[in-house]
C-alpha cells in the first residue's frame, strides 16, 4: 500500500475551458464575486482575497464550443468553500438575484452545499464545511455523513445585507 498524500496538500487552482470568456467572467467575476487578477483576449485569472489566482477560465480550446453530452467523461463540478454559513447564504444571494437556477442543494452532515451550473455547463457547488467536532459518525467513529434537505429559504435568510 503507499503512504498517504501530505495532510496539508489542498487544490490550488481549478482552470476551465470556456466557450464565451467574457461570459465566464460575468458569471465568475459578476455573480459569484472573485476578482479577476490578470486578463488576456483569451485567458483570464480570477482569485478571491487578492491570491494570484484559484480559477482560471479559457477560450484556447474551446472558443465558441459546447458543452459535453450527458453520459460522457469529464469534470463533474468545481466546489467552491466558503468560510462560513453567512457567506454561504451570501453566495445564494448572489446566485438568486443573478436568476440562476439551483440544480440541487444538501446537508451531507460535514458540509452544507448548494448546486448549480456556469454558463458552459460546468458544475458548481457552493458549500461550507461544518467544524470537524459536528461532523456525524457512526459508533464505530467511521464518518457517516448524509444527504439531507438543505432549507434554503432560512439559509437565505441568513445573508448579510447586499453591498
Amino acid at each position: 500500500m503507499s503512504k498517504p498524500i501530505h495532510s496539508q496538500t489542498s487544490v490550488g487552482h481549478v482552470h476551465l475551458k470556456v466557450a464565451d470568456l467574457d461570459r465566464a467572467i460575468g458569471f465568475y467575476s459578476g455573480v459569484l464575486g472573485f476578482e479577476v487578477q490578470q486578463r488576456s483576449a483569451q485567458a483570464a485569472f480570477l482569485s478571491a482575497g487578492g491570491y494570484h489566482h484559484h480559477l482560471g477560465l479559457n477560450t484556447w480550446d474551446s472558443l465558441g464550443g459546447s458543452p459535453a453530452p450527458r453520459g460522457h467523461i469529464g469534470l463533474y463540478h468545481t466546489a467552491f468553500l466558503y468560510p462560513d454559513r453567512a457567506q454561504l447564504a451570501d453566495a445564494l444571494r448572489r446566485v438568486t438575484e443573478a436568476g440562476i437556477s439551483i440544480e440541487g442543494s444538501a446537508d451531507h452532515g460535514v458540509s452544507e452545499a448548494i448546486y448549480i451550473s456556469d454558463p458552459d455547463g460546468n458544475g458548481v457547488e457552493l458549500y461550507r464545511d461544518r467544524p470537524e467536532s459536528e461532523w456525524p459518525r457512526d459508533k464505530d467513529g467511521n464518518l457517516a455523513m448524509v444527504n439531507a434537505r438543505l432549507d434554503l429559504k432560512q439559509l437565505l435568510s441568513e445573508a448579510p445585507e447586499a453591498q
